[in-house]
């Protein structure tokens, strides 16, 4: 038995990321990771901060970092095709920045780091396409409010990323570059619209990320991909400059790997704008503060609504992931009461506003920002400018005729909707609901994702926060979703940041891992050989890591003493060395000299691999019944 590490020249991969760099235009500036101790991979804001205070790394040396990660996973590796565009100027900006910190000081906790944008947010230095083709080259006349705001916090715009197409699903296809692959298993789907955004960020593409929601958006890709998001009260922020897909339901807000992430950016892009008539709450409501008051919220005596029905609906995995985050509620001194909301269904049902708005909200934003070449819905449905993931929704919008008393009823209901919510919080003393973010697990890539709870939030006004309650025994993140009263944010985001610092479920998805020295893990290939008692076996593995796939060739030879019946792989457990375990793998089968074939590996399988814990078993005539055993590896 022999292990090679099937391992590139360091100069073909260089010239790979060359050419990355000529793709999205941007100019070949050390884009390897800088050679220190120093890496980007799952830190946080506060560390990248404390890091770049103390001249352990520079805001260029981090974008070049996180631009090693974006070639290695995005196109590359597991491609994840997470992003639609690099921003050209991310480096000279990032130098500007390192250059004004060294003169003045850091402006604050963004200054510096890189964030990536979903691509409905306005740009004005790139191009804004809302995930189609209809708007590649479109270039706004004004930045969206949130972006102005980051920049001038200090953040880097690094990157756009990909969504559902106008927003509008949740599976994350465009037609501008295709499916957008979850980190946790890339055979699924990342949730959307704001999928991208979602897998970009669980990959450490960035330190944090922009999303928007309609119904799910921020929250849906939250869940499927182990993240922190806020669906925000109404008008906390400013949609101002992001594609509209209905004016009165959308917010925009951060996806990020941690609550302390999450407050910092809700700092900085909340706030009144003259521009969006929604934020004028604030001119009389006092703003939420996320980042001073993450650790407000007392577990003791916390009281939680549990929507039972959204339970009962749920797919049995995520039910049980999210009952045992409620019960460790319970052992810190929380209460769980189970509540229903009377008529939930038919109040949601008919309070929503997507179909009412969407051909109005895109017609005038067009308009708005100048759009050259595509002025309306109308043109972009008879050109055929779409994928077909949206054909059915863009065409009855195309096709729709705004009835005023429909829409006025609508906007009715909203408010019968919130009014019903917060009788339910109200008279139960509760301090928010509780529920699944979404009751189904990630699909696989092509199919229809159902189970979104997202209407309640979306239909209402009211905030909501996803948060990561766990992993399937496959491995699949769950969301678990808190709701409360109108702006109780920073109140929420608290709660989740006590789970946080308790009970963490932060895990970073095992096919984008650390990169060292720039590059990431090469294969592991394993050469077999097993010659014994009459039995000549020989085969090939291949451990790939970031395709999260383990492949096999095997040869028999002929012998005249025994007949193979079947050779398998076992795991063993690893107290107890027996090699009494279960079958996880039959390589070849009775009557065959040769096989060949690929496996998706579990979370269990890929830690006996890295653990030295899988074993290769032979049966056949002549052998003991239990087998004939060697380790794999």
């Amino acid at each position: 038995m022999r292990i090679r590490k099937n391992i590139k020249q360091y100069s073909e991969r260089r010239k790979g990321i060359c050419l990355l760099s000529f793709l999205y235009g941007i100019g070949f500036s050390a884009v390897l990771t800088a050679q220190s101790s120093f890496n980007v991979f799952e830190l946080s804001i506060v560390e990248i901060q404390d890091a770049l205070e103390e001249g352990r790394v520079t805001s260029v040396e981090l974008v070049n970092q996180y631009l090693a990660r974006i070639e290695a996973y995005d196109q590359n590796g597991p491609k994840l095709n997470s992003l639609i565009r690099i921003n050209s100027r991310a480096i000279e900006q990032a130098r500007e920045l390192d250059q004004e910190r060294q003169r003045t000081g850091p402006r604050g906790l963004l200054h510096g780091i890189p964030v990536i944008v979903k691509d409905n947010y306005n740009t004005t230095d790139m191009p804004t396409t809302g995930g189609s083709v209809a708007l590649a080259g479109f270039v706004p006349s004004a930045n969206a409010t949130q972006v102005d705001k980051l920049i001038a916090a200090g953040a880097i715009v690094l990157a756009k990323s990909n969504l559902h197409e106008y927003a509008y699903g949740i599976t994350s296809v465009s037609s501008i570059v295709g499916q957008t692959r979850n980190p946790y298993d890339i055979r699924r789907v990342p949730g959307g619209s704001s999928g991208g955004t979602g897998a970009a960020i669980a990959a450490s593409l960035a330190a944090v990320g922009m999303g928007s929601d309609t119904c799910g958006s921020i929250r849906i890709p939250s869940a499927f991909n182990n993240l922190i998001g806020l669906r925000s009260s109404k008008g906390i922020s400013s949609i101002y400059g992001v594609i509209p897909l209905s004016h009165t339901q959308d917010v925009a807000s951060p996806l990020a790997r941690n609550a302390t992430d999450l407050a910092i950016v809700l700092d900085a892009i909340s706030g009144f704008d003259e521009k969006d008539p929604a934020t004028e709450i604030l001119q009389t409501q006092a703003l939420p503060q996320f980042y001073s008051e993450l650790d407000s919220a007392s577990l003791e005596g916390l009281r939680f609504g549990k929507l039972q029905g959204h339970f009962d609906r749920a797919n049995g995995n995520v039910r049980q992931v999210i009952e045992q985050a409620l019960e460790w509620f319970e052992e810190q001194g929380g209460e769980i009461v189970e509540v229903e909301i009377p008529e939930l269904g038919e109040l949601t049902s008919n309070s929503g506003l997507i179909g009412h708005e969407f051909r109005n909200d895109l017609d005038q934003y067009l308009a708005l920002f100048l759009s050259p070449e595509i002025s309306n819905l109308t043109e972009i449905v008879d050109l055929g400018l779409y994928h077909e993931a949206v054909n059915g929704p863009l065409s009855r919008s195309r096709s729709r005729v705004f009835n005023v008393d429909e829409y006025t009823t609508a906007l009715a209901a909203r408010g019968d909707l919130r009014l019903a919510i917060e009788a339910v919080l109200e008279q139960n003393q509760v301090d928010a609901l509780v529920y699944p973010t979404i009751g189904e697990l990630q699909v696989f890539t092509g199919e229809q994702q159902s189970g979104s709870n997202c209407s309640m939030s979306a239909n209402s006004g009211l905030p909501a926060l996803s948060i990561p309650a766990g992993f399937t025994e496959s491995g699949l993140p769950v969301g678990m979703e808190l709701m409360g009263e109108f702006l109780s944010d920073s109140k929420l985001l608290s709660v989740a940041y006590q789970f946080e610092q308790l009970n963490s479920n932060r895990r970073a998805p095992a096919a984008t891992p650390i990169l060292v020295d720039g590059l990431a893990p090469e294969p592991v290939v394993v050469d077999f050989d097993l010659s014994e008692q009459g039995v000549s076996v020989n085969a090939g593995f291949t451990y790939d890591q970031l395709r999260n796939q383990f492949a096999y060739t095997i040869e028999l030879a002929a012998s005249q003493f025994r007949e193979v019946y079947s050779v398998v792989l076992i795991i063993d457990a690893p107290e107890i060395f027996e090699l009494n375990d279960p079958v996880v793998l039959n390589l070849i089968g009775p009557g065959r000299d040769q096989a060949e074939g690929t496996y998706f590996m579990s979370p269990e399988f890929r830690a006996a691999f890295e653990e030295n814990r899988l074993y290769v078993k032979v049966f056949g005539s002549g052998l003991p019944v239990s087998g004939l055993s060697q380790p794999l590896n």
